[in-house]
């Protein structure tokens, strides 16, 4: 079925037959019978409201329905990670959005930081229990970024054993934290994210809120430098909240095989509902980025350059945490 050919009211024809006479030849032209009257290109009538909605939900629905044959068929198209762009795109971002407006309402800043083209590595910090801030990180720089960028996460083994999990994470873009597979997306032109404090920063306790951890031996900095790309920090304020976590059942983690068992204010106390996190309001910050491609080739083999960069990128972090958090006004508005 065709679409219905919709005219604006601001069309220049519909304002033309909106406008009153003006001089001498338009008041002839009205005072002539229909049959006098001079030809011109005719105006396709205006279809009501009703009909426009319809093909708008006719496009959606056949571009669906073609969404689930190629699914059904496999002509659809992953990279050589399994990342699946179509899928992430339509299915993905439009399941997490509502998470990110609605829930936990983010505000995006400084995402003019990421290049608009060619590679760059986002070192952010990591929070929260459950690695939300990775997602959300992810959906920003998806819906924000002027070019409409992806960002490819890197993921712990954890991720990547646990089933589907493992499958989703692919098909999202992620990929196991490896210096091998980071540096040969940067070198591809991809926007790849890291979070260097990886279990030590998800699963610490409440008390030690916004206190980055150790940032490991700084081979994302080896990465970047070895790609040649910018490292542009990253600060996530908000997820330190959802999950407070209050206690870890370390018996029962290192039965479950898990790096951390969390006990919070309503996990496992309440069951599924406890599992709920809590509706926190978020900002994610990019930070300045830090160039590397000045540096010669022999640079990333020099321990005591890694170790400035690496303080360098973890100090920026933490003061743009501090400095957030003077600006929040609350944990929820």
């Amino acid at each position: 079925m065709a679409d219905a050919k919709v005219i604006p009211f601001d069309d220049d024809r519909s304002r033309a037959r909106r406008r009153p006479a003006v001089d001498g030849r338009e008041a002839a032209v009205r005072a002539l019978p229909a049959q006098q009257a001079p030809e011109g290109p005719a105006t396709p009538p205006r279809p009501p409201a009703e009909a426009a909605g319809n093909g708008n939900w006719e496009r959606r629905l056949a571009g669906g329905l073609a969404f689930l044959r190629r699914r059904v068929t496999g002509d659809y198209e992953v990279d050589e990670f399994g990342y699946d762009e179509e899928l992430t795109d339509q299915v993905l971002m439009s399941l997490l959005r509502p998470l990110f407006e609605k829930y936990f309402r983010v505000e995006v800043k400084g995402v003019d930081n990421i290049p608009k083209e060619g590679g760059a590595l986002v070192v952010a910090n990591h929070s929260g229990t459950l690695p939300l801030d990775g997602l959300m990180m992810q959906v920003a720089v998806h819906d924000h970024h002027p070019a409409g960028r992806h960002l490819r996460l890197l993921a712990a083994d954890l991720v990547f054993m646990l089933p589907v999990v493992n499958e989703l994470a692919r098909k999202a873009g992620h990929t196991l934290a490896c210096a091998e597979d980071a540096e040969r997306l940067l070198r591809a032109g991809e926007i790849v994210g890291v979070m260097p404090e990886g279990f030590k920063g998800i699963g610490k306790p409440f008390a030690e809120r916004y206190k980055l951890q150790r940032f490991g031996r700084g081979g994302f900095v080896s990465t970047a430098l070895r790609a040649g790309v910018p490292i542009v920090p990253c600060s996530i304020v908000g997820a330190e909240e959802i999950y407070p976590m209050l206690g870890n059942a370390k018996t029962l983690a290192r039965v479950l095989g898990l790096p951390y068992f969390p006990l919070t204010p309503t996990f496992p106390w309440l069951g599924p509902l406890g599992a709920l996190p809590l509706p926190t309001k978020w900002t994610i910050q990019f930070g300045e980025p830090i160039p590397t491609d000045g540096y010669p080739l022999e640079a990333a083999e020099d321990p005591m350059l890694m170790f400035n960069l690496t303080d360098q990128v973890r100090e920026q972090i933490q003061h743009t945490l501090y400095k957030l958090l003077v600006q929040r006004r609350s944990v929820f508005f």
